[in-house]
């Protein structure tokens, strides 16, 4: 393809545009069973009725993996917010709406959010007695089946010129409990630099959930676990302090 057709390069993947489709391809270091997962997932997803983008195949592009789905114009949230920023309460709002939509949808055949926890708490580095107050607090936590994204974002939001939103990125799709959802949703503004933003975030996602903050922050030391295990050396330090159980007691 001609690099005018790149949209975006990340460090393991390009997202490429080819008339009315986007074909992630990956790199050959990226997992075969990785790449089919996060294509179930989308499909999934998609079952459900929630607006995301169609998956239409996964195929091979000069040797390696890609998706493909349909393209949708427009920007991301994340752009709109940088465009407009005395929009970005308007945006939040949008942001947040969305998200308690998704999790009102079921997906039954997506992974359980606790089991891929309880794995992820296994590989994240930390101590044992740590690893064991975080999976014992994990199996306290109630058991729901709602469409949570994993990565929920305003660069995963594409809003259409007609206004119409979209979710990207499926990777780490699963089905479980919305306000581990939102913890995720707070860590990566936090992780971003963005606490303002991550402070209105959290209230508003309360607000208009119902629900207590302080239920939603039970959930912070599980979810730096699960960060840890990519390995960032410059997110190590702060999501060790978030992983401690006990400042959270």
């Amino acid at each position: 393809m001609e690099k005018a057709n790149v949209l975006a390069t990340r460090a393991d993947k390009a997202i490429l545009r080819e008339g009315d489709r986007v074909i992630k391809v990956f790199d050959d270091n990226y997992k075969k069973s990785d790449i089919l997962n996060e294509a179930l997932n989308q499909a999934r997803v998609e079952e459900s009725g929630l607006p995301v983008p169609r998956i239409l195949e996964v195929c091979k592009m000069d040797g390696k993996w890609a998706i493909v789905m349909d393209y949708i114009e427009g920007k991301t949230l994340d752009q709109l917010m940088q465009e407009n920023p005395d929009k970005v309460q308007e945006y939040l709002g949008m942001f947040v709406d969305l998200q308690l939509e998704m999790h009102s949808h079921k997906a039954p055949l997506l992974n359980p959010l606790i089991q891929k926890m309880h794995r992820k708490i296994g590989e994240s580095g930390l101590n044992a007695t740590t690893r064991y107050e975080l999976n014992v607090r994990l199996d306290s936590m109630p058991r729901h089946t709602k469409v949570c994204h994993g990565d929920y974002n305003p660069s995963n939001i594409i809003i259409t010129p007609q206004g119409k939103p979209y979710i990207i990125d499926w990777s780490h799709a699963t089905q479980g409990n919305a306000s581990h959802d939102a913890a995720r949703t707070y860590l990566l503004f936090r992780l971003a630099g963005k606490d303002d933003l991550a402070e209105q975030y959290m209230r508003l996602f309360c607000e208009k959930s119902d629900t207590a903050k302080q239920y939603v922050q039970q959930w912070l030391p599980i979810v730096a676990a699960s960060q840890l295990v990519k390995g960032k050396p410059e997110e190590r330090e702060f999501l060790l302090r978030w992983a401690d159980v006990v400042q959270y007691e």
